[in-house]
């Protein structure tokens, strides 16, 4: 090993671009049932064909969310209903504060929020961000009559995207009356106040040949501050010390802080002077939404329907960071400043050779012209706590339109033909961040009144004095805000017929087919103003996000077949076979196909046996090939050029100064600000698609012997070759500090000033390349058991849903790490952006329906302990940060039928109170790893009420 650098350290976040894109930037902190449902006995029509025969049994598993679950969960929003199911790992959703893009999005099987597919009611939805995610917020959660999620790639039926699968999202039809709902709740703690109230009217007309539906809806959710909970007050490091920020109060110069006392500068010392960023951070992001959804369909000639829909959805979500500063970027510091203590100014020219005679006069110079005035490039770091927070208010507009024609060929063929198009518009805008070039304005003072370029209106800022002297005429100059908007789109024309060719072989059950065409255009841009899209001009925030654009379309054309061989022989009760093909021609990337076969054999009734294999292709999306190059912000604990880290090893010290360190620098090159390093990273044009191939191979068993049980377990393998990735931190780092491979330490490039991987667009950090190099693999068992039973008092049910992930790797090259991290937690595991994935995991809902009094109904969600991923040195890391154990949850509802109009549900969520784990703020990424915890896998809100009153009529 070159020097003291342990592979623990490997903390380099992966959340920029690629997999884990869907997740903003983090910004400077801060800081190191299948086809049936227990309620309907009726047959659905499962998601994962485009053949609609009940008849049919499909090959592919599908977990269903049916209509009394959704009441029971008084969601707020749709990813509330399907965010904590076994399988599901988290994506981004409002535990996402720092990182977070004001959207929830859906991380099927932990392979990347980009990598499955929302619809609803079949059909595509316009993307929410340029990774063409969507957005879960817009689904119209009154409607939904069940949600139902195919894993195991779908592609073959519904397109790229669909390599993890799909959620599908299914409204009511025929909808008549008026139902009016309302949901409030609360922390015991009294905070994170949660509201929703939604109108629904519908009405059939022309002696039930047409109807209609509106629905209206509101809903808010107010936040709850990591200050406001005991595990986040404070942050802790790796060993279980109390750390913050290098950015703090006082003031920074060169790695020294400013002394009030005496006016000269002295030793930081970050047990002591680091700033606690924390209190101002959210756990839940305070959210404002408004839904607006409208239906209507009409028999316009026997057999033939016509339809449309129209939604439009407008949220506004805030996040909030500690306050924004000088996150130790090189600033040009005037000698002359009149707020420059002389010892500091002293202090500045003797570590920058200037002797004691030109200091003075430097000092005493009157305006930039005078011959005496000098600038002296100096690293500054300092909090402006007089700010006030960084607010980023995100507003979201979106709509979407369709309109089509459905109906019968014949008795046995149906046609459906259909457009869409849809637009949504994410406002971005930063308060209380602040620009670079004002405050470097700020700093050239003539006086402690007058600005030497008085332009703006500039005020000059004081940096000095006990840390909170900056002047409300400063901050209001320097805090202009600056922001962009993400523009997307998506039009849709399909046109598809199914049905059936008659009987194969002996079967009375006829062959289902589906033939189709559809074309497919996205557009996206992202539009900022000239402060958001420079480079280190808005203070805090990592990355800027420069204006672009792109577009795409694809044409495919697409078939399935289900086919009855046998039925009802001895051995085999029903043998089915499944094929499906889809054709596709993108602009950007050329001709790719997708396929599946499979089938089911069920031996005896009530007995079956499934299996389906899939090929998947994904093209890039818009962001991962015309995102601009630009250096934003990822993680590391601890750098191993850092201190006296090189001290005495020839060789390390080599690899720090080939890697832009100045030489003067070695022993003093400052540790990481806040456990944040620069990161280089950008788009790809050059990508190619990705591969995914997947199977399934299961069991549903329904005995005849034991009515009101279903019994289904599925084995799945997803194996994603030429997957578009970023490398990981031990792909750089390891290679580099531990091997001296050059090519790796090639990729690490340094603050010219004083060799830390901090700093502004002077320094790059890491360099991340978008390649489509890596492997992805996730595999695992999934079980649901729902059992039914009528009693003396009324009805008992259980729905047990649990997930066994035998494995989750990702490899970012064929010479790099092939990393498993099922049950593990760290910057490297998680491919969304940083997630835990537990081995086992399940939900088990027992509801007891008692007659004349209502429904008890209590659930059980439970995940397995995780560890700290196992490959690196734990040596230094506080034990107890090294093991989560298992963790259960339990919620208790109430539902009663008031009257015949009228319902109440009331809930109790995380019962027992259950804290989260505490694990420190720097074991995992910056977005996921918040609060010393992981909020988006942990319940951190702690327990909480909810009331949901309903009138239908």
């Amino acid at each position: 090993m070159l020097g003291k650098f342990r592979p623990r350290h490997y903390l380099l976040s992966t959340t920029l671009l690629g997999s884990a894109a869907c997740i903003s930037p983090a910004y400077a902190q801060d800081a190191p049932g299948e086809e049936t449902t227990i309620e309907d006995s009726s047959p659905i029509v499962v998601t994962g064909s485009r053949i609609q025969n009940p008849n049919l049994e499909q090959s592919s598993p599908v977990q269903v969310v049916g209509e009394t679950e959704i009441g029971l969960r008084q969601a707020t929003n749709a990813e509330e209903l399907i965010g904590d199911l076994p399988g599901v790992s988290p994506g981004a959703n409002s535990a996402v504060n720092n990182g977070g893009a004001g959207f929830a999005s859906l991380n099927l099987r932990g392979v990347g929020t980009n990598r499955n597919l929302v619809l609803l009611d079949g059909t595509r939805l316009v993307p929410s961000s340029l990774l063409s995610e969507t957005d879960l917020n817009i689904i119209p959660v009154a409607l939904i009559e069940r949600a139902e999620i195919v894993t195991g790639g779908a592609s073959s039926v519904y397109g790229a995207d669909a390599i993890a699968g799909v959620a599908n999202f299914i409204t009511k039809r025929d909808f008549a009356g008026v139902e009016l709902a309302s949901t409030v709740g609360i922390t015991e703690r009294g905070d994170g106040a949660r509201y929703r109230f939604d109108v629904t009217v519908g009405a059939n007309f022309d002696d039930g040949r047409g109807n209609a539906v509106l629905s209206v809806g509101y809903q808010k959710v107010e936040p709850v501050l990591q200050g406001g909970r005991a595990v986040s007050r404070d942050t802790y490091f790796l060993d279980g010390s109390l750390v913050g920020s290098g950015t703090t109060t006082p003031t920074r110069i060169n790695n020294r802080i400013y002394n009030p006392a005496d006016g000269a500068l002295r030793d930081y010392v970050g047990s002591r002077d680091a700033y606690n960023f924390a209190p101002a951070n959210y756990f839940q992001t305070p959210l404002e939404r408004y839904n607006l959804f409208g239906a209507a369909q009409y028999e316009v000639a026997d057999g033939i329907e016509v339809y449309a829909k129209g939604m439009f959805t407008r949220s506004k979500v805030q996040l909030s960071l500690a306050s924004s500063g000088m996150f130790g970027d090189t600033w040009q510091l005037p000698l002359n400043n009149p707020f420059l203590p002389d010892a500091v100014r002293s202090e500045v020219c003797a570590s920058n050779a200037i002797s004691a005679a030109d200091c003075a006069a430097a000092g005493a110079a009157t305006s930039p012209n005078d011959p005496a005035y000098r600038e002296v490039a100096t690293v500054i770091n300092r909090r402006f706590i007089e700010a006030g927070p960084r607010i980023r208010n995100l507003t979201t507009n979106q709509f979407q339109l369709w309109a089509g024609v459905r109906g019968s060929i014949t008795d046995s063929i149906k046609f459906d033909v259909y457009g869409l198009h849809g637009e949504s518009d994410r406002k971005n805008s930063n308060i209380n961040w602040g620009l670079k070039s004002r405050v470097q304005q700020a700093l050239r003072a003539n006086s402690t009144t007058e600005c030497a370029d008085p332009s703006n209106g500039c005020v000059p800022i004081n940096l000095f004095g006990d840390g909170t002297d900056i002047s409300d005429e400063a901050i209001a100059f320097f805090n202009q805000p600056a922001g962009s908007t993400v523009s997307t789109r998506l039009s849709v024309v399909s046109g598809s017929i199914s049905g059936e060719l008659g009987n194969f072989l002996a079967g009375e059950t006829p062959i289902g087919f589906a033939l189709g065409a559809e074309y497919r255009k996205y557009g996206a841009e992202q539009v900022s103003d000239v402060a958001f899209g420079t480079q280190d001009e808005v203070l805090g925030t990592g990355a800027p996000s420069p204006s672009f654009s792109g577009a795409y379309d694809v044409k495919e054309i697409f078939g399935e077949l289900i086919v009855p061989i046998v039925e009802d022989v001895p051995g085999i009760y029903s043998l089915t076979a499944e094929a499906g093909i889809r054709l596709s021609d993108y602009s950007n990337t050329g001709t790719s196909t997708t396929w599946k076969a499979g089938g089911t054999w069920e031996p005896f009734r009530g007995y079956k046996i499934r299996g389906i294999y899939q090929h998947s292709v994904r093209s890039p999306n818009i962001s991962e090939l015309f995102t601009p190059i630009t250096t934003g912000l990822a993680n590391l604990a601890e750098d191993p050029c850092q201190g006296s880290n090189p001290v005495g090893n020839a060789a390390l010290t080599a690899i720090c100064i080939a890697q832009g360190a100045p030489a003067g620098t070695i022993g003093n090159i400052p540790a990481p600000s806040s456990g944040q390093i620069n990161q280089t990273a950008g788009g790809n044009p050059d990508l190619d698609v990705e591969t995914a191939d997947s199977y399934t191979l299961g069991l549903v068993v329904t005995p005849p012997q034991l009515p009101g049980l279903a019994i289904t377990a599925d084995y799945y393998h997803i194996k994603i070759t030429d997957a578009i990735t970023l490398p990981t931190p031990s792909d750089v780092f390891g290679p580099c500090f531990e091997e001296g491979d050059a090519a790796a330490c090639a990729l690490i490039r340094r603050n010219p000033l004083n060799g830390s991987l901090n700093g502004g667009g002077d320094t790059p950090g890491q360099i991340a390349l978008l390649t489509n190099q890596g492997t992805i693999t996730t595999s695992g068992v999934d079980l649901r058991i729902n059992y039914g039973l009528p009693t003396g008092f009324g009805r008992l049910n259980f729905d047990l849903s649990g997930n066994w992930t035998e494995q989750s790797k990702f490899q970012a090259s064929p010479t790099s790490i092939n990393r498993e991290c099922v049950g593990q937690y760290s910057t490297n595991c998680g491919f969304f952006a940083g997630e835990i994935t537990p081995k086992y995991s399940f939900n088990l809902r027992a509801t007891a329906q008692i007659d004349d009094f209502g429904d008890i109904s209590l659930l059980w969600r439970w995940l397995d302990g995780s560890d700290y991923e196992r490959i690196l040195d734990a040596d230094g890391i506080e034990p107890d940060y090294l093991h989560i154990p298992s963790y259960s949850y339990f919620d208790l509802t109430y539902r009663a039928k008031v009257a015949d109009i009228f319902t109440l549900t009331l809930s109790v969520q995380n019962l027992l109170d259950k804290d989260p784990p505490l694990v420190s703020n720097y074991v995992g990424t910056t977005a996921l790893n918040s609060g010393n915890t992981y909020p988006t896998t942990y319940d951190v809100l702690g327990r909480r009420y909810s009331l949901t009153a309903s009138m239908r009529f």
